[in-house]
């Protein structure tokens, strides 16, 4: 059950101090794709702002996602977001390249933050104390929000990649392994967007590629 909007605000305003720390979530999206960048974000709220229903972006609809998108971009105090590209990706691994992208939306932010707020287990490497969450998504309204900015951009990435890639139908499943993306790689093989470290990926027929 997500936390109510009383509950995410008063989450962060315990971290901040009631305000007194400039305190900023930050979260990803993409991970578990197999095609695309892994994209994060990073965000700085009023003290006490949070708009009514602001959840987890994955409990969400596209549509409620743009619409709390537009208002966190008016509201927010800071933002910044980064795209970490699947060649990073294979070149390292999901997890560093996940942390790369939310340090580097940090590094974005202006104001910067005095204190961060990670969803998940691990924290980047950032020029501020940085604590990890489990699920902050739907604890701390700062995280939710910037669930909500990476997936929205990580979303409009993926149906501009669709453009050039139109076999794959990235505009639908954005790059995750859904049916159809199953179907379209055993079809056509992958192209230069897909991650060629992930199991289903590289267990294709390399002769298919590109």
């Amino acid at each position: 059950m997500p936390g109510s909007v009383s509950s995410l605000v008063e989450f962060d305003r315990e971290w901040s101090g009631r305000g007194r720390l400039l305190l900023a979530g930050a979260d990803e999206a993409g991970r578990g794709c197999w095609a695309g960048p892994v994209v994060a974000a990073a965000v700085i709220l009023p003290d006490g702002w949070c708009p009514e229903g602001l959840d987890d972006s994955k409990a969400l609809t596209a549509r409620q996602r743009e619409s709390y998108f537009e208002l966190i971009q008016a509201s927010a105090l800071s933002w910044g977001a980064c795209a970490v590209s699947s060649v990073e990706i294979d070149r390292t691994n999901i997890l560093r390249a996940s942390l790369r992208a939310m340090s580097r939306s940090v590094a974005r932010l202006s104001p910067a933050c005095d204190l961060l707020l990670v969803d998940g287990l691990q924290v980047p490497d950032v020029p501020c104390r940085a604590e990890a969450v489990v699920k902050g998504d739907a604890t701390s309204a700062a995280i939710a929000a910037a669930s909500v900015i990476a997936k929205v951009l990580r979303d409009r990435v993926m149906a501009a990649w669709d453009r050039h890639y139109p076999a794959y139908g990235f505009a639908s499943h954005k790059g995750y392994g859904a049916a159809a993306h199953r179907q379209a790689l055993d079809r056509v093989g992958p192209c230069p967007l897909h991650r060629f470290s992930y199991k289903p990926i590289a267990e294709l027929d390399q002769g298919n590629l590109f």
